[in-house]
C-alpha cells in the first residue's frame, strides 16, 4: 500500500522535530516518582511542550493512595500531578494516547546523569521508559496536527505521574479519559529489535499485617504469639498456591527485634501475577482463606491492605484488530512490527479493562530499562513517531480499526 498525501506531509513534518533535543533535556531532570518536587518540573516542562497542540492543558490533583510501612500503620502517599490534554472533544474519531512522566530513579539514586555510548544509543534515567516516548508521541501529534484529516480525530492525552507504582492515584483519570475511544496507543519502550508487548499478566500487591503479642524469649516464650512465625507460615502458604496462571511472590517480611523478645508485628509483603481474570478471584479466595486459618492457628490478629490494581490484559478481537492496522503500517514504512506476551504490566493493563483497544508499547526502541543501563536508540525516534501518525491518519480516515 502506497502512503497517502497526508501521511506524506505527517512523516515530512516529524522529520523538523527536536525529539532528541526534548529528550536530552527532560532527561536530565529527575522525576522519580517520590520525587514530587521534580515531578513538578517535569509537569512544567510538559506542560508548555504539549501546549503546541490545540486544546487544553491541565494538571489534575492526584487522588489519595495509602501505603503501610514498616510499623504497620497506614500513610497516605504525596504524588505529582497528572497532564490531561483534551483536543477537539466533538470530532467524529475518539481516541486516547497516554505515557508516564516518572522514573524508576528517585532523586539519591546514582544514575542521574546522560551518557552516548559507543554503539550510538543514549544512556539515560528515563530515556526509553518513557521519556523517549513523550518526545515521539508529541512529534506524532503535531504532524497529525498538520494534515487534512485533523478536524477528523479528537484525542486526550493522559501523561501520569505514578505508573512506576501501580498507577493508583492516577487510575479513575485514566478510566475517564478512556471512555467512548476507539483505540488507545501508549508508549512504554519497545525492545531493541521493534518487538512490542501483546498480551499482559495482571498484578497485585498486598501488605499483610500481624499483630501478635511479645514475651520473654527465655522465661515466658509460650506466653507471647510470635507475629514472624505467623507471617512466614502465610508466605509459604500462599506460595502453594503459584501455578500455570499465576505466579506468587512473597517478597519481604518487615518485623521483629531483638533475639530474646517474642516478635508482635510482621509485615508480610507479596506480589501476585494473574494471567487470567478467573485466577483474581481464585486468589482473592485463597488470600482470605489462609489468613483466616493462620489467624486461629496462631491466635494472632492480621489485616490485609491491597488489591489487584491491574487485570490481565489479553488479545482479543479489538485487541487483534488494532494490532493488525500497525502492523500493517509497519509494513508500509518498511518498519518490521512483531509483538509477544509479557509478564510486566503497564497503563495498557488499565485501558483493555476499560474495553478499548491498546497497542501499549509504542515508544523507542531501547532496553534496560528500571536499571543504570538503559538506552535508547535515537534514531528510533523518528521510525516510531512515523509508525504512529500513520496509524492515527488511518484510524482518523476509517472512523474505526
Amino acid at each position: 500500500m502506497t502512503l497517502s498525501k497526508d501521511e506524506t506531509i505527517a512523516i515530512e513534518r516529524i522529520a523538523d522535530e527536536p525529539m532528541l533535543a526534548n529528550v536530552e533535556k527532560w532527561v536530565a531532570v529527575n522525576s522519580g516518582t517520590r520525587n514530587i518536587d521534580g515531578l513538578a518540573t517535569m509537569a512544567r516542562m510538559l506542560s508548555d511542550a504539549f501546549s503546541a497542540l490545540p486544546g487544553e492543558v491541565e494538571l489534575v490533583e492526584p487522588d489519595p493512595h495509602d501505603s503501610v510501612d514498616v510499623a504497620g500503620e497506614s500513610h497516605p502517599l504525596d504524588h505529582g500531578r497528572h497532564l490531561h490534554l483534551t483536543v477537539r472533544p466533538d470530532a467524529p474519531v475518539q481516541m486516547l494516547f497516554t505515557g508516564h512522566m516518572d522514573t524508576v530513579f528517585q532523586v539519591d539514586h546514582p544514575f542521574q546523569d546522560s551518557r552516548w555510548l559507543d554503539d550510538g544509543s543514549l544512556n539515560a534515567p528515563g530515556a526509553a521508559d518513557m521519556k523517549g516516548g513523550l518526545a515521539l508521541l508529541l512529534a506524532a501529534l503535531k504532524s497529525v496536527e498538520a494534515t487534512s484529516l485533523a478536524d477528523r480525530i479528537g484525542y486526550e492525552v493522559v501523561i501520569n505521574s505514578d505508573e512506576e507504582t501501580g498507577s493508583f492515584s492516577s487510575a479513575a483519570l485514566l478510566a475517564r479519559s478512556a471512555k467512548n475511544k476507539v483505540a488507545a496507543l501508549t508508549y512504554e519502550p519497545a525492545l531493541p529489535d521493534g518487538t512490542l508487548a501483546g498480551a499482559r499478566g495482571g498484578t497485585g500487591n498486598f501488605s499483610i499485617v500481624v499483630h501478635g503479642k511479645s514475651a520473654h524469649a527465655g522465661r515466658n516464650p509460650d506466653d507471647g504469639r510470635n507475629a514472624i512465625v505467623a507471617a512466614a507460615d502465610i508466605a509459604v502458604r500462599l506460595m502453594a498456591e503459584k501455578g500455570p496462571e499465576l505466579s506468587v511472590n512473597p517478597a519481604r517480611i518487615d518485623g521483629g527485634g531483638p533475639n530474646n523478645v517474642v516478635p508482635d508485628l510482621a509485615v508480610l509483603r507479596v506480589n501476585f501475577r494473574p494471567r487470567a481474570e478467573a485466577e483474581i478471584e481464585r486468589a482473592k479466595g485463597f488470600i482470605d482463606r489462609i489468613v483466616g486459618e493462620a489467624e486461629t492457628r496462631h491466635d494472632v490478629r492480621i489485616h490485609v491492605h491491597g488489591g489487584f490494581n491491574r487485570p490481565p490484559k489479553p488479545i482479543d478481537a479489538g485487541a487483534e484488530r488494532l494490532f493488525g492496522l500497525v502492523k500493517q503500517v509497519g509494513q508500509d514504512l518498511s518498519i518490521p512490527v512483531a509483538w509477544k506476551a509479557t509478564g510486566g504490566v503497564c497503563d495498557g493493563n488499565n485501558i483493555a479493562a476499560c474495553g478499548v483497544p491498546v497497542v501499549d508499547t509504542m515508544g523507542v526502541r531501547g532496553g534496560a530499562i528500571h536499571s543504570s543501563e538503559e538506552f535508547m536508540i535515537p534514531e528510533s525516534l523518528n521510525e516510531r513517531a512515523a509508525l504512529s501518525a500513520v496509524t492515527m491518519l488511518r484510524i482518523a480516515e476509517r472512523g474505526q480499526l
